[in-house]
C-alpha cells in the first residue's frame, strides 16, 4: 500500500520562511547590501565586476529563501496514524535494535532531504514528550546507514495517548552544520506542529512499534503531513 494523506485544514502554497532562516538571511542580506554599496562607490571597480556580485549575491538569496521556505500543512491530528515527520526519499525501511532509549527492535524508516526537499521537521505523533538529547558528531553523507549513529543529531521520543514510543532522529549531513529542535522533555507534541529543522540537506530516522502496519515503500517519495507512514494500532 502506498502512502496514504492525511484529512488537511489547509494546504497552502504561500510563501512563509521558517524561523530556523531568519538569521542567516538577515545577515546574508545585511552583508551583501554592504558589499555591493562599498563596491558602487569605488571608482576603479570595473562595472562588469558589480553586475557579477549583484547577480550572484541575489541569486543566493533567493536560494535561501527556498531553502527555509515553509508551506503551510495544518491536518486534523489522527492517533491512529504516523504521518510522514519530512519530505525526502525513503533510503531505508528495515527491522533495527534502537539503543539509546527504546532498547528494543523497532521498524526504523530513514527519510533523505536533499537539498531541494522541504526541510521543515514535524512531529509524526501526538502525544508527551518523554525524552530529547543531541549528539555531536561528524558530518557523512546523511544517506549513509552509519549517518545515524555517527553524525550529529537529536533524539526525540513521543509517547502516544495508546503508549506507543516513537523515536525521532534530525541528523546532519555532509553540508548540514546545524540541527534545530524544539522539543522539550515534559510538553506535549502534537501531529504536524514544527518539531524543528536540519540545514542543508539531511535525514530523519522514525523508530516505530513492530505491529506498525507500514503503509510506504523504500524508494517512495514523502511528504510531511502528507503523507501516512503507518498505522498504529492498540
Amino acid at each position: 500500500m502506498m502512502g496514504e494523506t492525511t484529512l488537511l485544514t489547509h494546504n497552502k502554497n504561500e510563501m512563509r520562511i521558517h524561523r530556523a532562516g531568519y538569521t542567516i538571511i538577515f545577515l546574508f542580506a545585511a552583508v551583501y547590501l554592504a558589499l555591493f554599496i562599498s563596491m558602487a562607490n569605488i571608482p576603479t571597480c570595473h562595472g562588469l565586476i558589480e553586475y557579477t556580485t549583484g547577480i550572484s549575491g541575489a541569486l543566493l538569496l533567493c536560494f535561501l529563501f527556498f531553502f527555509f521556505r515553509n508551506p503551510e500543512r495544518t491536518i486534523i491530528p489522527d492517533n491512529m496514524v504516523a504521518v510522514a515527520p519530512a519530505d525526502g526519499l525513503i533510503v531505508a525501511l528495515e527491522e533495527a535494535f534502537e539503543a539509546e532509549y527504546l532498547n528494543r527492535q523497532c521498524i526504523k524508516i530513514s527519510i533523505f532531504m536533499s537539498v531541494l526537499n522541504v526541510h521543515v521537521n514535524r512531529y509524526p505523533v501526538s502525544g508527551k514528550i518523554k525524552y530529547t538529547k543531541y549528539h555531536p558528531g561528524s558530518y557523512f553523507i546523511a544517506s549513509y546507514p552509519q549517518a545515524s549513529e555517527l553524525n550529529e543529531h537529536y533524539s526525540t521520543v513521543i509517547e502516544t495517548p495508546a503508549g506507543h514510543s516513537v523515536l525521532v532522529k534530525q541528523i546532519a549531513g555532509i553540508v548540514a552544520r546545524r540541527v534545530v529542535c524544539y522539543a522539550k522533555e515534559g510538553e506535549q507534541a502534537i501531529q504536524g506542529k514544527d518539531m524543528g529543522f536540519v540545514r542543508f540537506g539531511s535525514r530523519v530516522d522514525l523508530f516505530l512499534p513492530l505491529h506498525a502496519e507500514v503503509v510506504v515503500h523504500l524508494h517512495e517519495k514523502v511528504k510531511g503531513n502528507l503523507s501516512s507512514i503507518a498505522r498504529l494500532y492498540n
